[in-house]
């Protein structure tokens, strides 16, 4: 008995030892990521990382939109492996019933009557670099001024164009 208590002992200290904790080392409180370092494919710090992300829906991950959430992850990735910021290129092209998570602060009170939970992390993906581009063909389908959106995004005239364009200058399409 005294041995099995032992070996429990080893087995639980060793799997402690070796679990990983869930970090977000540059989108503090974001896109949590967990570094593993023995995995057979990570980014490649030679690469430029041109990357367009089609957000879409209006699913959250943790209290916030989830394709956002999903940038902030992607650069969690690619700056915890020594990717240098200056390789890393993201756009994120906003439409469909994502549009609602751009919204200013005061429109989205008026229509949640609750802060945004995006801005936040709007003005931390903006401040990062990430080109945030909102559909005006979406605003313009649910009744959204330009003047309505939060300061941290820009306008589009669509999501395809934008997709479109950003592909052609060869950015990989993020789903």
């Amino acid at each position: 008995m005294q041995k099995l208590s032992t070996l429990l002992i080893i087995l639980i200290t060793t799997s402690t030892l070796n679990a990983q904790e869930w970090i977000t080392p540059v989108i503090e409180g974001y896109g949590k990521i967990i570094d593993f370092k023995n995995v057979d494919a990570r980014p490649d710090a030679a690469l430029d990382y041109k990357l367009v992300f089609d957000i879409t829906a209006e699913r959250e991950m943790e209290g916030v939109n989830m394709g956002l959430w999903k940038i902030a992850r992607v650069i969690n990735m690619l700056e915890a492996a020594d990717v240098p910021k200056e390789k890393i290129h993201l756009v994120a092209a906003i439409h469909g019933g994502a549009t609602f998570a751009t919204l200013g602060e005061a429109k989205y009170q008026e229509k949640y009557e609750k802060q945004n939970p995006n801005d936040e992390l709007l003005k931390l993906l903006n401040d990062y670099g990430v080109d945030i581009l909102v559909c005006a063909q979406a605003t313009a389908a649910r009744n959204i001024a330009a003047e309505d959106l939060n300061s941290n995004t820009r306008l589009g005239l669509s999501a395809m164009m934008v997709l479109a364009n950003y592909q052609l200058k060869g950015y990989v399409l993020m789903p």
